[in-house]
């Protein structure tokens, strides 16, 4: 089957690779989309050790059903399908508990580090465990359903915030997770959401998904306008989708006392935390990893409209063309935002 194949660090390549076998509980799925996360990038040189080469990239996916195995009961040849990006046990106390993000024995599609390697779907065709599947309607597209993923985890930070209805919620960092997360908090009923970031692009996208107000603003200036539009008070709810010192300290700037603040962002493996004020103003901070369960939800609110997948679409191209688009969201290229590929493209 034809694969693009992290064969060196950023080195892509297009190759022939064998037809995965289907173990008993797995399905064969012949993939229609996949779109390039943030990780890949970023695994793509090498910079979080996670993508050690060969290793067939992606996890932002969806297609049809090509064969499943012998105990495999709630899926048919043809079915139209998705999956979740991680690979739980089942079995493990917090997969008991419905953590399955915090599977004691997670895996990701799409990641090779030392520990395992789990082939992704950059390729014609992924094996993928029926326990992570879910059915797509005929309501919602297939590049539409590789957004699916990332609107997830941006469910899954507004749920363990929670947003639970009638607060004022700002979101640092209009990126991708940031954007969806803005319409997840809406969806789930926040009387205001405001974000934050200093790309003017990507403000104008979040107008257009519904923001109640976009900040180009950052540091001590950010923390200004939020007293502006909350009379001094503050958010309820900071959610941090960048993961850097200064704009972790900045959600903590702007969100109320009792607040809190919830990580969702991780670019910086450790960060400078201001404990001071986090303890005098008694805020809750909060991480968030992953998804775990959010895929129905998110199926959803795609296909009702609450959430608007379509507008973050940069483009959608061939396998063939995914090495250049590598390079250019490698390069920073501006405004780009998601970019999928497919093996029929």
């Amino acid at each position: 089957m034809k694969s693009l194949v992290l064969s060196e660090y950023n080195h892509l390549e297009i190759a022939d690779m064998p037809l995965p076998q289907v173990g008993a509980q797995e399905v064969l799925v012949r993939v229609e989309a996949c779109g390039i996360c943030g990780s890949d990038v970023h695994g793509f040189d090498g910079s979080t050790g996670r993508r050690i080469p060969p290793i067939v990239m992606g996890h932002e996916a969806a297609g049809t059903v090509e064969a499943i195995g012998a105990e495999v009961t709630k899926y048919a040849k043809g079915d139209r399908v998705t999956f979740d990006s991680t690979v739980y046990c089942g079995k493990c106390p917090y997969c008991l508990r419905g953590q399955i993000n915090l599977c004691d024995n997670r895996e990701v599609i799409g990641v090779s580090c030392g520990d395992y390697r789990r082939h992704g779907a950059f390729a014609e065709y992924v094996v993928i465990p029926e326990r992570i599947m879910y059915p797509l309607s005929d309501d919602i597209t297939f590049d539409e359903a590789a957004m699916l993923e990332a609107v997830s985890v941006g469910l899954h930070g507004v749920k363990v915030s929670p947003v639970v209805g009638g607060e004022t919620v700002l979101v640092i960092g209009a990126g991708m997770i940031g954007l969806l997360t803005l319409q997840a908090a809406k969806a789930a009923g926040a009387a205001r959401v405001f974000i934050s970031d200093v790309d003017d692009t990507r403000l104008s996208l979040a107008r257009h998904v519904g923001a109640d107000e976009t900040l180009h603003a950052s540091g001590a200036e950010l923390m200004a306008e939020v007293m502006r539009l909350t009379n001094g008070v503050g958010v309820d709810i900071a959610i941090e989708c960048v993961g850097r010192n200064e704009t972790v300290s900045g959600a903590i700037d702007c969100t109320r006392k009792g607040g809190t603040v919830t990580l969702v962002g991780n670019v910086s493996p450790t960060v400078t935390l201001p404990l001071q004020k986090v303890v005098v103003k008694q805020i809750k901070l909060q991480g968030s990893c992953a998804s775990s369960g959010e895929y129905p939800e998110a199926i959803e609110l795609i296909a009702n409209g609450k959430i608007k997948v379509k507008p973050l679409i940069t483009a959608v191209a061939s396998l063939e063309e995914g090495p250049g688009w590598f390079k250019r969201l490698h390069d920073r290229e501006p405004n780009l935002m998601k970019v999928i590929l497919s093996p029929r493209a």
